[in-house]
């Protein structure tokens, strides 16, 4: 891709040369051209998901995608439109999805629009653009709006993946970050829709990193188990806010690294921009 920019701005350039502009015309065609293809050359990274990958409101929690930023070269930005509290359908249909659950077991949808965040996402996604999707924390609430159902789920990431995909962009489909759950000694998985993660990846050929099996095994890894409850100070203070659930920076950064190991243990292109 690199190749075939700089052939594209050495043809522009010789082009223009031959147009033989006054000196300071030149100097600004020539800025025009690399201004464009810098921008050319320029890879979004888009994030959709809930509250373990959102920007921060506050000290805590903090979300991993806030630190996924700092670990790329300047050729990436990352675009995280995670929200907190957020289920794939919600994130998707924001004010659209009821409290009323249908007979098929699913939310109410009030009406098919789209919600803004993922409007944008699909306007302004290019090819060569990467979409990182991890739900499955809010989605397993027993009641709506919150509320999806594993076929629904499975459905809702195929689509992102496959609108994506019809854009020329790579998505990345991740399981569920675990919390800080423990069986004596150990930390065990504590998240849903896995195998439906898995599923989708394979229905749209789209790598699926596992980050619930990463997270646990980090987790053990460090020894945060066995814990009795308290998160506000030692190793797991360090890493969790005032719940087992979110993370404080520090933890959003491991959980960060984490992502980026698996783009390089899983040969993702996007691990070649990495620093």
């Amino acid at each position: 891709m690199r190749k075939v920019l700089l052939s594209f701005v050495t043809v522009l350039l010789t082009s223009l040369s031959l147009v033989a502009p006054t000196p300071a015309s030149a100097t600004g065609c020539t800025t025009r051209v690399a201004n464009a293809a810098a921008a050319m050359a320029t890879t979004t990274v888009w994030m959709a998901g809930d509250s373990t990958m959102a920007n921060p409101g506050s000290t805590c929690p903090v979300g991993w995608a806030t630190e996924f930023d700092s670990l790329f070269h300047s050729n990436i930005v990352v675009n995280n439109l995670a929200v907190a509290g957020r289920s794939i359908q919600t994130w998707l249909y924001e004010g659209n999805v009821t409290s009323t659950i249908g007979s098929n077991g699913e939310c109410v949808l009030s009406s098919t629009a789209y919600s803004s965040r993922w409007q944008q996402m699909l306007t302004n996604m290019k090819a060569g653009d990467y979409l990182f999707i991890q739900f499955g924390i809010n989605d397993s609430s027993a009641t709506c709006p919150r509320h999806v159902g594993t076929g629904r789920y499975q459905q809702l990431m195929t689509m992102m993946a496959q609108a994506a995909q019809a854009r020329g962009a790579h998505p990345v489909l991740l399981t569920a970050v675990a919390a800080i759950t423990c069986s004596g000694s150990t930390a065990v998985r504590n998240r849903g829709f896995v195998s439906q993660t898995t599923a989708a990846g394979s229905a749209t050929g789209s790598p699926v990193i596992d980050l619930q099996t990463l997270s646990v095994d980090y987790y053990n890894s460090l020894g945060l188990c066995p814990n009795n409850g308290d998160y506000t100070s030692g190793p797991v203070g360090q890493f969790f806010c005032n719940d087992h659930t979110h993370f404080e920076a520090y933890g959003a950064r491991r959980i960060a690294r984490l992502v980026t190991g698996a783009l390089r243990t899983q040969n993702i292109p996007l691990a070649g921009s990495l620093l």
